[in-house]
């Protein structure tokens, strides 16, 4: 086939090795209308199809040692999740393994058995607000005034201010913040959109591996080194005591070197004994990559022969 064999020209084996690490986040059931660009079912099993045909899908753990020791095979692939969506468990997992696939989930652990990400307390309030106009400016966060959320689109505009805005404060700041704008949006955010410790559980006997994204998924260059050491810690031993196993991979939050996690990030997930971290940085691996700032990437194509000349594109950046 000739998407395999443009792949392998560009993703060897051996001690030239490349690995192709793909991100994800959640897999709706249906195509949500406020992101209908966002991964849902029937799009995820295409996609899963496609891997499942085109790459060696390796377990993260077993990609980094094989990219270490030079011993990849062409086109490997890992795939991997973040933050813990119940859908993941409900939805992902299921397609994973109708293809025989394996991949890795980092879980934030502070949202386990009912916990909510900041981001999806705004997005849920938006969403099912029955006001057409949210008074923002009484948020006292510079750049948020009065908001239209009477259409899709104006809901989809919203979202995206809002997040911008608090993006980068402090998780408490955060947390304030959106408890706050479900108040001002009269709606009482769902309390199941991530896994329980018990859907943790099922994954790894499933065949799944499970990685550490701390407790409650903050800014780590924003944090003190004690702080961030805390989260990191905290998260990694929250996963063990619940699998009975050791967890040796890590995810940094949001991902972007140098402006969500810095140097100090990466010693401390050395000092915690992680075999590997990953990052969001674009690229593909090779020899020379530190393995604890491995790049990751998913093309955004719904087309078969975009999605592969994407696929194959980042493949090169290191050439």
């Amino acid at each position: 086939m000739l998407i395999r064999r443009v792949l392998g020209a560009v993703s060897p084996g051996g001690s030239r090795g490349r690995l192709s690490i793909l991100i994800f986040h959640r897999v709706l059931p249906q195509v949500d209308p406020l992101f209908p660009q966002e991964m849902h079912a029937q799009r995820f099993d295409v996609l899963c199809a496609w891997l499942a045909s085109w790459f060696n899908v390796l377990p993260l753990d077993e990609a980094v040692r094989r990219l270490k020791d030079g011993s990849l095979p062409q086109r490997a692939l890992a795939i991997t999740f973040d933050d813990g969506y119940a859908d993941n468990h409900d939805v992902a997992m299921p397609i994973l393994k109708r293809y025989g696939l394996c991949a890795t989930f980092f879980i934030a652990t502070g949202f386990l058995d009912g916990g909510r990400m900041w981001n999806d307390t705004v997005i849920e309030s938006v969403r099912h607000t029955p006001l057409h106009t949210l008074p923002l400016q009484q948020l006292g966060v510079p750049g948020l005034g009065e908001m239209a959320v009477g259409s899709v689109a104006a809901k989809q505009d919203a979202i995206t201010q809002i997040i911008r805005a608090i993006k980068y404060l402090s998780v408490p700041q955060r947390l304030t913040l959106t408890q706050e704008l479900a108040v001002l949006a009269q709606v009482t955010p769902p309390t199941n959109l991530m896994m329980t410790g018990h859907q943790v559980r099922v994954m790894r006997r499933a065949g799944m591996q499970i990685g550490a994204h701390t407790v409650s998924h903050p800014i780590l260059a924003k944090l003190s080194d004690e702080h961030a050491l805390e989260e990191i810690r905290n998260s990694k031993h929250h996963l063990e005591d619940l699998l009975d196993e050791p967890v040796t991979l890590f995810a940094y939050p949001n991902g972007k070197p140098g402006e969500d996690y810095s140097p100090s990030s990466v010693q401390i997930a050395k000092d915690l004994g992680f075999e590997a971290a990953v990052s969001t940085a674009w690229g593909a691996s090779n020899a020379q990559t530190d393995l604890f700032q491995i790049p990751r990437f998913t093309p955004w194509d719904t087309g078969r022969w975009q999605f592969a000349a994407r696929m194959a594109h980042n493949l090169m950046r290191h050439d």
